[in-house]
């Protein structure tokens, strides 16, 4: 078990020490919530299912009977919520050694730092393992994938043929978005909001996205992704996107499909251990993202 001693911060036990350093850095914006929406949770897990609806009406001939459709469940989906927590402790000696209160606030800030630094990469994770077979979610397929089974049959988020961040590539994934249909085979109202990149596409899409002109060409024609204001929310760069380079999402304004369920916000406490008077604080936070509706999203692993 790690604890804080008065040999972890010597320096700090004598008076003249102006700052420490190491303990005050930039947060990064919750990249999440601008791709996930945000649900309440008030049990162990959470459980959304889908639901096949009805498709086109044939022609009724004269005479004839209408034909009849039935409604049937879809795939069920399970969110398990997971308990994440961390601490320190510190002597009783460190604490009442130390010079500087500030100490134990950067302590606090550090640890509040790695609590939402945890809960960015837990949701990081459903898009870098959004293409792989492990992961799969509840019907069966990847979160991206060409073969979402439905009523109607497959249907696809993915590019065909997995293509780096392009023009082409930009198109081809909204035209995936704009043709999007329910389970039934009814086209539906779906349209692309954004993109999000690895930081090392960052500037590629920029050109792509918000360029008045075509991005390297020779030609003077018009942008038609700005032009058609196809990604309103723009491109969100995701640094925790981090193993792979060329994979990129397309996210659609479909809102009921990669969700996150909240049973804590991150919760700190500290107390005294009876033993050794040693001082302990913790942090704990419940959460689980996922999703069910797979056209809230378009996703390409890149050629490489």
């Amino acid at each position: 078990m790690a604890v804080v001693t008065r040999s972890a911060h010597p320096d700090l036990l004598w008076p003249g020490v102006h700052s420490t350093f190491g303990a005050s850095y930039k947060d990064k914006p919750a990249y999440w919530e601008k791709i996930f929406t945000k649900e309440t949770s008030d049990k162990h897990m959470e459980v959304t299912i889908g639901l096949a609806l009805y498709g086109l009406a044939p022609e009724k001939t004269e005479g004839g009977p209408i034909s009849y459709d039935e409604d049937r469940q879809g795939s069920k989906y399970t969110f398990l919520n997971r308990t994440y927590g961390l601490g320190y402790i510190v002597t009783m000696e460190e604490l009442q050694d130390g010079q500087y209160a500030k100490v134990s606030a950067a302590r606090a800030t550090g640890l509040a730092r790695s609590m939402r630094a945890t809960k960015e990469t837990v949701h990081a994770n459903i898009l870098k393992r959004g293409f792989n077979s492990s992961y799969l979610g509840g019907d069966g397929a990847t979160l991206c994938s060409t073969s979402h089974p439905t009523k109607s049959g497959n249907q696809s988020n993915r590019l065909a043929t997995d293509a780096d961040l392009s023009e082409a590539s930009i198109e081809d994934a909204t035209k995936i978005v704009v043709n999007m249909k329910d389970d039934a085979g009814i086209r539906v109202n779906i349209m692309p909001r954004g993109l999000v990149v690895p930081v090392n596409e960052m500037f590629n899409a920029v050109r792509y996205v918000s360029g008045a002109l075509r991005s390297g060409t020779s030609n003077n024609d018009p942008n038609a992704i700005k032009l058609l204001n196809i990604l309103p929310d723009g491109v969100l760069v995701h640094p925790y996107l981090d193993t792979d380079d060329d994979a990129w999402f397309m996210l659609t304004d479909e809102r009921e499909g990669l969700k996150s369920f909240d049973r804590m916000g991150i919760e700190f406490d500290k107390d005294e251990d009876f033993g050794t008077k040693n001082a302990r604080a913790a942090a704990i936070m419940r959460f689980v993202p996922g999703w069910d509706n797979f056209r809230s999203i378009v996703g390409t692993q890149g050629a490489g």
